[in-house]
């Protein structure tokens, strides 16, 4: 994944804020990169251009050789479906479904991969959830729900995983098991993106980068 110039301003005239100024990033396929930085200086801002939920005011991006930036609706759709995996800090699974529903409802997009619905059977093993796969998001608890997200995140194979504070609602014990997660995702040759403001989740990182001032700052 590669990100150059990146710029994003909200508001106009007198009364514009520029987030992001000029940002540039990249990062390979086997590495687990960590954003941090004060509240408000514009990580998720930031992970959302990624991932192509925001558009940005100026740069390009490109995800698995393919542009973000400058697409169609329907081209970027396409892209978040094949290329993109998001896991967020509020999980955002649907309640109407179980965790087993809300793993599969990539698969049954138009356009999936026909392999993804049993990838994410086999997902739900593999992340011991089969024993309540069948509950609702209400029952679950947070570590099983981020579980259940990271599942959903995984289940269409993307070569990117964006990941937006994964362990801010979650325990010691079970933040601990979603980032040995990540970490294992990075592992198998996913480029792993995650902003975070907690101190043991930037130290599975491969490098670390703080976003200040607008810019992406190397920490050592």
């Amino acid at each position: 994944m590669q990100a150059r110039g990146l710029r994003r301003t909200y508001g106009t005239g007198r009364g514009a804020r520029v987030i992001l100024d000029g940002v540039d990033i990249d990062v390979a396929g086997g590495e687990l990169v960590a954003i941090v930085g004060r509240s408000g200086s514009g990580k998720s801002t930031l992970l959302q251009l990624l991932g192509g939920l925001d558009r940005a005011d100026g740069g390009e991006i490109r995800v698995a050789g393919r542009p973000v930036t400058g697409v169609s609706e329907r081209v970027l759709s396409a892209l978040r479906r094949d290329e993109i995996g998001f896991v967020f800090q509020f999980f955002h699974l649907l309640d109407e479904l179980s965790g087993e529903g809300n793993v599969l409802l990539p698969a049954g997009l138009p356009g999936a991969d026909p392999g993804a619905a049993g990838r994410g059977q086999a997902l739900i093993d593999r992340l011991g959830l089969r024993g309540v796969a069948q509950l609702a998001p209400h029952q679950l608890s947070g570590g099983e729900q981020q579980r259940f997200a990271l599942a959903r995140a995984l289940v269409a194979d993307p070569s990117v995983v964006l990941a937006d504070e994964p362990i801010g609602n979650l325990d010691t014990e079970a933040g601990t098991v979603v980032l040995e997660l990540l970490r294992g995702v990075a592992d198998e040759g996913r480029a792993v993106v995650m902003v975070t403001h907690q101190p043991e989740a930037a130290a599975i990182a491969d490098r670390v980068l703080e976003l200040r001032d607008g810019r992406l700052h190397e920490l050592p």
